[in-house]
């Protein structure tokens, strides 16, 4: 008989963190490592905290991976996506958000983050790692405004 894997309900957030101040608009992008200890490009993000709206989540989370203080401008979209470990089956929902960076400087002291670095917006597609991520950038446009990619 099968054993049964229990199902486990988590919920992310985080986003795409722009500065538009300088010459070219650039996004904030953390690389982690993979299972083969290759370096992935992704938007940061991470669990939101019981008592802690998706809103407050995705700040704290883009300022504790990207050193990058933020406010948010619009929300970008969801993504969901099932894996498993061992033990759990696990449903993740992650709460992206399109952000203006506010201050800060750019570091990667968390330690889940093996890399940070400012990305001119125009790259980020092609640099990012996972299709759903990739697929939430081509929003940019329309929340912002075709300038911003120039």
């Amino acid at each position: 008989m099968a054993k049964h894997i229990p199902r486990v309900e988590e919920t992310s957030a985080g986003g795409l963190v722009l500065d538009l101040n300088g010459p070219v608009p650039r996004a904030a992008l953390i690389a982690r490592r993979d299972r083969t200890g290759r370096l992935i490009w992704l938007l940061p993000k991470g669990h939101v905290e019981p008592g802690e709206t998706n809103e407050e989540a995705a700040i704290r989370e883009v300022a504790e991976e990207t050193g990058i203080t933020a406010s948010i401008l619009a929300p970008l979209g969801v993504i969901d996506f099932w894996f498993r470990t061992p033990s759990q089956r696990i449903h993740k929902t992650v709460h992206h958000y399109l952000l203006q960076a506010d201050g800060g400087e750019l570091n990667d002291t968390d330690i889940e983050v093996a890399e940070v670095a400012w990305v001119p917006l125009a790259e980020v597609h092609d640099k990012l790692r996972y299709p759903d991520e990739r697929k939430l950038i081509t929003k940019v446009s329309d929340l912002l405004g075709d300038t911003c990619l120039t």
